[in-house]
């Protein structure tokens, strides 16, 4: 009765660490191509089905396209994109170095993990109203007893105190992961 709300509940989760692995924390990361894509024949196609990504050292990620006739392209979209990294790229191989985030914009970083967070919490709760609203009016239709419904409440609020705590950890590890240098 209550895992379609748990599951939706789960996807706010989910989405909000597929978000958290595109921010930059200074560490090289292939996820923060994730959302670039390039214009390959004609078709706008991501990074990762084009060349095989990898991190070479800790700051610095590799790009090496199957096909070398793309590297311009790949240069551009990256350029074009919100990477906010130059590209410098050999004739086979594009190379990302990602700088250590100042003070500032690592500030500026953990306002956007405490901002996203926050849109998490608020769909939780949302899928949280949405299942009292679906019982009350389950209640109200005698379809369940006063007593069901208040044992349900008990349910879902365990269920959304148990994703809001799961928030707030996966909150607070890229907060650190966002603050040490």
């Amino acid at each position: 009765m209550t895992k379609n709300y748990e599951d939706r509940m789960n996807q706010a989760v989910k989405h909000l660490e597929s978000e958290y692995a595109s921010i930059r924390a200074g560490r090289a990361n292939p996820s923060v191509l994730d959302k670039v894509t390039v214009d390959y024949y004609g078709a706008p196609t991501p990074i990762n089905q084009m060349a095989a990504i990898a991190v070479t050292e800790a700051r610095i990620l590799t790009i090496q396209p199957w096909d070398r006739s793309t590297l311009g392209s790949i240069s551009k979209a990256i350029m074009a994109s919100d990477v906010g990294i130059t590209p410098t790229d050999d004739g086979s191989v594009i190379r990302l170095v990602f700088p250590a985030p100042t003070e500032e914009r690592r500030k500026a970083l953990v306002k956007e993990v405490s901002k996203l967070a926050e849109d998490a919490k608020v769909a939780v709760r949302n899928v949280r109203r949405d299942a009292m609203d679906k019982f009350k009016a389950a209640k109200k239709a005698s379809e369940i007893t006063e007593d069901d419904l208040k044992n349900i409440e008990d349910k879902i609020q365990k269920i959304t105190d148990k994703f809001i705590k799961e928030i707030d950890t996966v909150a607070e590890n890229k907060t650190k992961e966002v603050m040490e240098l």
